[in-house]
Order: C-alpha cells, then sequence, then structure tokens
C-alpha cells in the first residue's frame, strides 16, 4: 500500500525541468546540495522547528565546488521545488 503523502520525485523532477529547463543532473545537484543543508540546520536545532533562509540556502549551494550554475538557476530551481512541494500539499511558507 503506497503512502499518499509520499512525493513522487520523478514527478517533482519532471515538473522543476519543465519550469526551469534545467537539466535532471542540474536538478539532482541543486536539491542534493540543498537536503544537505537542511539536514545540517535540523542537526543544529536539537530538535526544534527550524526555519530555512532561502538566500541563505542559495549562497549555500552556490558555494558548493561542484555548482557550476548561476544564482538565478538555483533560485529557479528552488522555487519550482516549493511550487511543486506547495501544490502537493507538502510544505508552506511561515509569515
Amino acid at each position: 500500500m503506497a503512502d499518499n503523502n509520499a512525493i513522487n520525485e520523478q514527478e517533482m523532477m519532471q515538473y522543476i525541468a519543465d519550469k526551469t529547463k534545467a537539466s535532471k543532473a542540474n536538478i539532482e545537484l541543486v536539491l542534493k546540495h540543498e537536503q544537505a543543508y537542511i539536514n545540517k540546520a535540523h542537526e543544529n536545532a536539537k530538535g526544534k522547528d527550524v526555519d530555512i533562509d532561502g538566500d541563505d540556502l542559495s549562497d549555500y549551494i552556490l558555494s558548493r565546488k561542484d555548482v557550476k550554475l548561476d544564482e538565478l538557476t538555483v533560485e529557479s530551481i528552488l522555487d519550482a521545488e516549493m511550487d511543486y512541494l506547495m501544490d502537493k500539499g507538502h510544505a508552506g511558507y511561515v509569515d
């Protein structure tokens, strides 16, 4: 039985690619570094809610040695991912 709350990663990747025209490899690279940043934020929060600043996240991803993308591309990928997650009810913005 499938979890109805699970994220369909292939569908999300296609959604991001359609919106940004970025390659699958570039999308995977950005999302990999995003996940590492989020995991580290959770470790540092010690069980508390984590507030992720989009600008800090973009700066972190752009500072990785293997990322050769411009800031607009990175932000477009992150924005498209957030749009997908919000459309599916997995995420939202906090005021």
